[in-house]
């Protein structure tokens, strides 16, 4: 029982998260599972990103600035709770040979999310696909291992800054360029959105396991 503490998550109450909706139930015993790159952004990334928000204000595109950032480098799954040990044993050897990198995003997008319920502004990488994708590889490998979905065949990497309910995209997708010239024309652009990759992260529930690269 201790264990199942350990992960606990609290039950589903869309009043708590600005009307967001689970893309499945909770189940006790089934814990959502993520494997991504944390970004810690410098001070400066919030200036850039108010800019755009206050932007999409002007042509009443009120979106929401979200408050952890991060690279997905799988989908959401569903992991069983005896699977938990083994599961992140697997990842971890099959990353621990990895060497640091740098990777930058800096290319405005527009994603939702696959039930339509939430649209987000994202900044898309630009460079150092080519590791992402080879660190996508093995743990899509690692996901095969339980029988749970691999990442997307051809995966836009991207880091989401901001949201809002429903499907905007065809209204948000009218100020793409407005709002890349906005990114362009930040003073440092390319540093700010500039990450740093020295370890890969894993959330099964509300635990978080590290797996440091070289």
């Amino acid at each position: 029982m201790g264990m199942f503490r350990e992960f606990e998550e609290e039950p589903d109450d869309s009043a708590k998260h600005d009307g967001r909706i689970r893309s499945f139930p909770h189940q006790r015993g089934n814990w959502a599972t993520l494997v991504y790159l944390e970004y810690y952004p410098v001070e400066e990334f919030f200036e850039l990103i108010d800019l755009l928000l206050t932007h999409l204000q002007t042509v009443r595109l009120p979106m929401v600035r979200l408050s952890e950032f991060h690279i997905s480098l799988s989908q959401t799954v569903v992991l069983r709770y005896h699977w938990i040990n083994i599961f992140v044993e697997s990842l971890k050897e099959k990353l621990s040979f990895f060497d640091r990198f740098y990777c930058v995003s800096d290319k405005v997008k527009i994603y939702i999310n696959e039930e339509k319920t939430r649209t987000f502004l994202g900044l898309e990488v630009s460079g150092g696909n080519n590791y992402l994708q080879e660190v996508v590889s093995e743990v899509d490998k690692c996901m095969k291992e339980f029988d749970l979905k691999t990442y997307h065949k051809k995966p836009s990497f991207h880091i989401s800054v901001a949201w809002c309910l429903g499907d905007v995209t065809a209204e948000l997708e009218k100020h793409n360029q407005e709002l890349q010239a906005i990114v362009d024309r930040f003073e440092n652009s390319s540093r700010v959105l500039q990450m740093f990759a020295d370890q890969v992260r894993c959330k099964i529930g509300n635990k978080i396991f590290s797996f440091p690269m070289r």
